[in-house]
């Protein structure tokens, strides 16, 4: 294959960024069709394969709620822990960072939302009540030396209640960086979001005394503004930002939620733009398709529709 963008940088943009990968855990989890767990461990083998460093690896959900992660410990059991490789977890709850911790767990998620009817709908709690339940759990996770991660939904709109103030999400946001954590994703769960209102919020966040540096951009593509939104990130100093292999996914919980950025579609871009990233796209496309073909569908990333050879992708490796 071995087609890439020509290179035509723009001037103040960063030089390297970290794509944070949520294919695995993201991606998958509001499949209905339940893939088996040797299938996620390989799908995870191969992401490696490409580049990519920060792999988020499952969810220590209950069950109940997101049958198709109910395999998790299995499946931290079966990727291990290279070196040189984060496999961070989703952690909801205390019971959650117990399953986690158990399972070995080097370095944890938690979410919250910036808007109540979200927090109600997907956490059975308040905006309030979800930071508070996550509190013990963040602490607990940075005694033990376990880095953290905090998600932000909502950051852009709302399904139910519709705009979302930008200095609600601040005050959350400000919240989670009190708490202690490395980073905070601020997510487009229905992806709304345009390069303008991507702009205001980060500068709030800014003048808010939060750098960007801890800061990470988990878009989702609903009306296809998720690179603009990346773009303009880029432009603020924004340098980690959440994609999905292939776009799988979107948010079960969330009406009108689309898939996630496609972490091929970004890696175009960030190429194109002299950005290093340290991600093969064509490793990537060829996984991607792998699951696709998995999955039983095509994948609805605009690089691996143009750049996906049917072949075998175990050639690549």
């Amino acid at each position: 294959m071995g087609e890439l963008p020509d290179r035509y940088p723009l001037p103040g943009l960063p030089e390297e960024v970290t794509i944070y990968e949520v294919g695995p855990r993201d991606g998958l989890q509001a499949e209905k069709q339940i893939v088996d767990t040797a299938t996620k461990i390989e799908f995870i083998e191969r992401l490696r394969g490409t580049g990519l460093i920060a792999i988020e690896a499952t969810s220590f959900v209950s069950p109940k709620w997101v049958p198709q992660l109910a395999d998790a410990a299995e499946v931290l059991a079966g990727i291990g822990a290279p070196e040189g490789f984060r496999h961070p977890v989703l952690v909801p709850n205390q019971r959650g960072m117990d399953r986690a911790l158990e399972a070995g767990a080097a370095e944890i998620a938690i979410f919250v939302s910036a808007t109540e009817r979200f927090a109600q709908e997907n956490l059975a709690s308040t905006v309030d009540g979800a930071i508070e339940s996550a509190t013990p759990v963040a602490r607990q996770a940075l005694e033990a030396g376990i880095a953290v991660r905090g998600y932000v939904s909502m950051c852009f709109g709302d399904p139910w209640e519709g705009r979302v103030p930008i200095g609600q999400v601040v005050a959350v946001v400000r919240r989670l960086a009190d708490l202690g954590c490395r980073t905070i994703s601020l997510g487009d769960t229905i992806g709304v979001a345009t390069p303008g209102h991507v702009r205001a919020l980060l500068g709030a966040i800014g003048e808010a005394g939060i750098g960007m540096d801890r800061i990470a951009l988990h878009l989702h593509d609903t009306y296809g503004q998720a690179l603009a939104g990346v773009l303009t990130g880029l432009q603020c100093g924004v340098t980690e930002f959440d994609a999905s292999a292939g776009g799988l996914g979107g948010c079960p919980f969330a009406k009108s939620a689309t898939g996630n950025l496609a972490t091929e579609d970004l890696v175009w871009m960030l190429d194109g733009l002299g950005i290093r990233s340290g991600v093969d796209l064509d490793r990537l496309v060829q996984i991607s398709g792998w699951m696709a073909a998995r999955l039983g569908r095509p994948s609805p990333s605009r690089a691996v529709q143009a750049l996906y050879r049917e072949s075998d992708p175990d050639t690549l490796f």
